[in-house]
């Protein structure tokens, strides 16, 4: 069956969450390209990580699945332009109310997350 870019670009934003909520860092490694970036605001903290060091800090915690929180992730928006592609989403867990904006590119044949920007809303 063929798949729409929407479709393959929903497809690696699930397999984003999934591998968030469950810590699965390989998972969630393989949405990312490898040399991603990741920058956000926490509470006012800045946060700046390769792609290497925020999957070490995934590895590192307790998941949200290992403390029984619910899973409430979401698409909240997305645009498509080309082979190129923005993703705002809803990532409510471990008591952090974050909004991300990915980026996605096809990068050899793929879809992948690219870069990663995020805060923490009350």
């Amino acid at each position: 069956m063929f798949k729409t870019k929407a479709e393959k670009i929903t497809e690696i934003i699930t397999s984003y969450f999934e591998g968030i909520y469950s810590g699965n860092v390989e998972q969630l490694g393989s949405s990312f390209h490898q040399d991603a970036f990741l920058y956000g605001d926490i509470k006012g903290s800045e946060y700046a990580k390769s792609l290497k060091d925020y999957l070490e800090g995934v590895r590192n915690r307790k998941s949200p699945q290992e403390l029984q929180e619910e899973n409430k992730m979401e698409i909240v928006s997305l645009e498509i332009l080309g082979d190129i592609s923005m993703a705002k989403v809803h990532v409510p867990m471990l008591g952090y109310n974050y909004y991300d904006f990915l980026s996605l590119a096809v990068v050899n044949g793929e879809w992948k997350i690219v870069n990663k920007i995020f805060t923490h809303v009350e």
